[in-house]
């Protein structure tokens, strides 16, 4: 994986968008997750791509006994030990598919909007399955296979004669692979696959998935920023919550 999030442009775009309060983090996919956490009292959790370990100090206020936060960026990690610091919570700099080598288990692997950067995600859900404790839960949000799939990152909007938009144009669903496109800077790599695709990784893996959702705004965020009404046209985000078998 590529550490896009210390390239500087990148970086300081990212932090912009996060400060505004109309961003999607915060108004849907937040939300969404937090509604299917398990009980986390005495849990151990595990939270990869943790960025400035918001959701870490989330987790202990929850109930949560300690708390694992991985990320590849050191600039989110600086962030999250000057921010979010606890005695309870361990900042890593480590890529997601090295998590092996904590040589621990967690009751809780927690991950919000990373998975799409994973290139081989079946050999990657077997780890996450052997680093679950007994029962463990996964709760993962990752960009949804619509949004992933046109190969140069591109799909649009139809609209009518007014400009009214009307359905979303996406292509390359069934083609498998990277993605490269624009986020704040040209050459964000990405990974594209099908929802089968991951939901059958992570059956073989030996995971029963429990939840899968496709998050909606809420009526006051449309009425209070009506461009996320584009959400009832296509789906930007997908939820998956499973255990361990």
């Amino acid at each position: 994986m590529k550490k896009i999030f210390d390239d500087e442009q990148f970086f300081t775009g990212y932090q912009e968008l996060r400060r505004k309060e109309q961003n999607s983090n915060d108004l849907i996919i937040d939300p969404a997750l937090y509604s299917l956490l398990p009980d986390l009292t005495d849990k151990t959790v595990l939270d990869l791509g943790c960025g400035d370990g918001k959701h870490c100090v989330y987790f202990l206020d929850c109930g949560a006994k300690s708390v694992v936060g991985i990320d590849i960026s050191e600039k989110m990690l600086q962030i999250a030990q000057t921010q979010n610091a606890n005695d309870a919570i361990r900042y890593i700099k480590m890529s997601m598919t090295d998590i092996a080598e904590l040589q621990e288990t967690f009751d809780l692997i927690y991950s919000n909007m990373a998975f799409h950067y994973i290139e081989d995600f079946t050999a990657f859900a077997k780890t996450l399955f052997d680093v679950l404790n007994p029962s463990g839960f996964l709760l993962f949000a990752q960009e949804h296979p619509v949004i992933t799939a046109t190969i140069d990152g591109k799909g649009y909007f139809n609209r009518s004669p007014s400009g009214k938009k009307l359905s979303y144009v996406f292509s390359d669903y069934g083609v498998p692979g990277k993605r490269v496109t624009r986020w704040f800077v040209d050459g964000v790599e990405k990974y594209h696959r099908r929802i089968s695709d991951i939901l059958n990784a992570l059956i073989i893996a030996g995971f029963v998935i429990e939840r899968i959702e496709e998050p909606l705004p809420e009526k006051w965020v449309i009425e209070k920023y009506p461009a996320y009404a584009d959400e009832r046209i296509k789906p930007t985000f997908l939820i998956v919550k499973a255990h361990k078998g």
